[in-house]
């Protein structure tokens, strides 16, 4: 038996999913079928109860989990105490981020890092807000970056910084030739918004409702690409983080009007599971993200 085994138990236990704990090692499902049998056989214990639908735990297999969890935490602990002594920055960060993060704010932090730690290698996956979270808490990622972070007893919140949030529209558009509007000003307009649970459209709707301000909601889409890419056609106007638009405003396919009289922001923030141990590559990456 090697902790490798114990981590893979663990793995599938908190995803409930053989693909994704196979994911998470970089081995095939067959291969996590096998070590499950192979702990299995070395405790001579049933561990997971295969006629059930719904994955589930035995007796045993949920104190062979317990007690695994406290192995690997140590384990993770000494191996990242050792880096810490030698003064290594190695290893891999896997990093789930929603589409805007990803493609606009990450860049340049990631750029810096990249030149500051070469041995590191971090792997970046774009999902939908909600998956973030999944990912973070089935272990399936390290790390996660989201906006208006959830509250969630299972997971540490580190606070990085707040975006301003923007009219956008075609230069054509009215409300185009002004440099700031009043939120009034949107009524009766066609608006482009995210998906009705994506949390930035929670809180721009939140925000127009608490307002009495009604706007048409003419189209929905799960990221900030396609939402601009519908402004520029002029099927209507959108409220978006203004750092997602920066090219488009210098390239003239849209303009930016700031909106007065309300506070317009989204908080950005990094999420890991909590009593996760974050190894010196871990730590520096959140430091640098929060520079």
């Amino acid at each position: 038996m090697q902790i490798e085994s114990l981590k893979v138990f663990c793995d599938l236990t908190e995803t409930e999913s053989f693909t994704k704990a196979a994911q998470i090692n970089s081995i095939t499902q067959s291969a996590v079928s096998q070590q499950i049998s192979s702990l299995e056989r070395h405790f001579k214990s049933l561990l997971i109860e295969r006629s059930k639908k719904k994955f589930r735990l035995t007796r045993e297999g949920q104190v062979l989990y317990e007690f695994s969890k406290q192995i690997i935490q140590t384990y993770d602990s000494l191996h990242s105490k050792l880096q810490e002594i030698k003064d290594i920055i190695s290893g891999t960060i896997r990093v789930a981020t929603i589409y805007s993060i990803g493609l606009h704010d990450l860049p340049p932090y990631l750029k810096k890092f990249l030149k500051t730690f070469p041995t590191v290698n971090v792997h970046v996956e774009y999902r939908r807000a909600n998956q973030v979270y999944e990912d973070v808490l089935g272990n399936v990622v390290d790390l996660g970056l989201v906006a208006y972070p959830a509250k969630d007893p299972k997971l540490e919140v580190v606070p990085l910084r707040k975006d301003v949030l923007v009219l956008a529209c075609h230069p054509g558009h009215p409300l185009a030739k002004f440099k700031k509007i009043k939120l009034h000003q949107l009524a009766g307009q066609k608006f482009i918004g995210f998906d009705p649970d994506i949390p930035t459209r929670k809180a721009i709707d939140k925000i127009l409702k608490d307002k009495e301000i009604l706007v048409q909601h003419v189209m929905e889409f799960d990221n900030i690409e396609t939402v601009k890419r519908a402004v520029e056609i002029e099927a209507g106007i959108s409220i978006v983080p203004q750092q997602t638009i920066a090219q488009e405003v210098a390239k003239q396919t849209l303009a930016e009007v700031r909106i007065e009289g309300v506070e317009l922001y989204r908080p950005l923030a990094a999420i890991y599971k909590k009593n996760k141990v974050l190894s010196p590559a871990m730590r520096q990456f959140i430091s640098i993200l929060k520079g």
